[in-house]
């Protein structure tokens, strides 16, 4: 199933401030990579938010990418993105979002590598607040 459709102008639902054209819309589309890890894990976000079942298994390591992954079937909509820290290869963030009519937050560390000339994204530790 294609993403979800997201207006070009509108504020990038990675939360950067810049309109999507202008911030995940060309990773998304393959026109421009991911430069680094936190410019990924904003993009994987994004694709989250819009359903981009391709984009996220496109940048997921194929050591640890799971086989079922499916964007569509567990009703969640995500709600928010916070970065708390980006270093090296390393972006620990908040992800807010409704699922089964209740709000929840995720915190994870997440691990990034370079396969060729692209950031990857490797394994995550989910941690608490």
């Amino acid at each position: 199933m294609p993403p979800l459709p997201f207006p070009p102008f509108k504020p990038c639902p990675c939360g950067s401030g810049r309109s999507y054209s202008a911030c995940c819309s060309p990773r998304h589309t393959g026109e421009r990579p991911a430069e680094t890890p936190e410019a990924l894990m904003r993009s994987r976000y994004a694709a989250y938010f819009l359903r981009d079942t391709d984009y996220v298994r496109r940048t997921w390591h194929p050591d640890t990418c799971p086989a079922d992954l499916n964007l569509e079937g567990d009703g969640t909509r995500y709600t928010g993105l916070t970065i708390h820290r980006a270093e090296g290869d390393e972006v620990e963030f908040t992800a807010t979002f409704r699922a089964g009519g209740r709000t929840g937050r995720m915190r994870e560390r997440s691990h990034f590598a370079r396969v060729g000339e692209a950031w990857v994204y490797v394994d995550g530790e989910v941690r608490g607040d």
